[in-house]
């Protein structure tokens, strides 16, 4: 097991990449603890969670919403809930962002951890303090910056993923190799198929290497006031593709980067081939470069984001692989990639 820290705001958070689900008891209060989770997770692992209350979700973007906050609340306040108590949500991004989101304003604030179960959770959703619900079929419209005590990594609960859910933990992977390592981005080109199949060995390194990125970047820039705002390489596009084509959010956040991609070498940033290079290692760990979407509604969701400042946007692009840089572009100048891609 490897340990990482971020020092946020509201406190010190400890990441653990490689300890099991089975030593979680090790890491929580003496008392007061609920465990959050979805139907999929509660059915493969309950028999290795800890003796605890539990609340079980269902699955996908349907139920990240304010109305299963307010039935989580429901569940707290029966289970008499108070303030010296303390949330786990053991699953996915989903799980972790409502559950971080609950535990952020239940009674003004309890303390919560997590346990990630997907390749997704363990390099992006869970780590960082951002937690928060989608609203109006806007994603994470509503919610805080707030540190979970403990992330924990492990690595064992990777065997029981799709290679399509796989894939999209690579996406996130790829992301952060090409904003801040460009050596991690040459180990990915040449073991993407050890990669794929979760040889130990290779998935821990990237699980960390991508951990250690994200928590040195929210150290240094915790409410996405400057530099935290690299992580969102791809995700300009790929959320707007990911709203309006309802494709898995790795598989949009490849097509956002394709594009992102696309215009660094526009802006004299980026070598062509340099951008050929991402097209090429996305695709050979299964992910798309386009993905088919209406440009009015592609439109009107980048209109809505939330890094737009007036008629221009804070956009991530390459200055070559490794380094990102963080660009102003006109909403205007957008719309003519997009209405050109459709």
């Amino acid at each position: 097991m490897r340990t990482l820290h971020i020092d946020g705001g509201s406190g010190p958070s400890t990441l653990l990449v490689g300890e099991r689900l089975e030593n979680l008891e090790r890491h929580l209060p003496a008392e007061n603890t609920v465990i959050i989770t979805d139907t999929t997770v509660e059915a493969l692992y309950r028999d290795r969670f800890p003796d605890l209350p539990v609340v079980t979700i269902g699955t996908g973007e349907s139920v990240k919403t304010l109305e299963t906050v307010s039935r989580l609340y429901e569940a707290l306040i029966e289970a008499e809930a108070d303030r010296s108590s303390f949330l786990v949500g053991i699953g996915g991004g989903i799980v972790c962002d409502i559950t971080g989101f609950v535990a952020s304003t239940y009674l003004r604030g309890i303390g919560f951890g997590f346990v990630s179960t997907t390749l997704l959770a363990q390099v992006d959703a869970s780590v960082g303090g951002k937690n928060g619900v989608n609203f109006g079929g806007y994603k994470n419209m509503v919610g805080t910056f707030n540190q979970p005590q403990f992330v924990i990594c492990d690595m064992a609960l990777l065997k029981t993923l799709s290679p399509r859910e796989v894939g999209c933990g690579m996406g996130e992977i790829v992301k952060h190799a090409a904003i801040a390592d460009a050596g991690m981005f040459e180990f990915l080109e040449a073991r993407s198929a050890d990669a794929l199949a979760l040889d130990p060995e290779v998935i821990e390194y990237l699980v960390y290497e991508s951990v250690r990125i994200k928590a040195g970047v929210v150290s240094r820039d915790e409410r996405e006031a400057g530099e935290r705002r690299k992580l969102n390489f791809g995700h300009t596009f790929g959320h707007a593709i990911e709203k309006t084509a309802r494709v898995p959010h790795g598989e949009a956040v490849s097509a956002g980067m394709v594009v992102a991609a696309a215009l660094s070498v526009n802006r004299g940033l980026l070598s062509s081939s340099d951008a050929r290079r991402l097209s090429d290692l996305l695709e050979k760990l299964n992910l798309p470069t386009t993905v088919p979407a209406d440009a009015e509604l592609l439109l009107d969701a980048l209109k809505r984001d939330k890094k737009r400042a007036g008629d221009r946007i804070h956009f991530v692009l390459l200055n070559g692989l490794g380094d990102a840089v963080i660009e102003e572009i006109a909403i205007a100048e957008l719309e003519a990639v997009i209405r050109k891609k459709a």
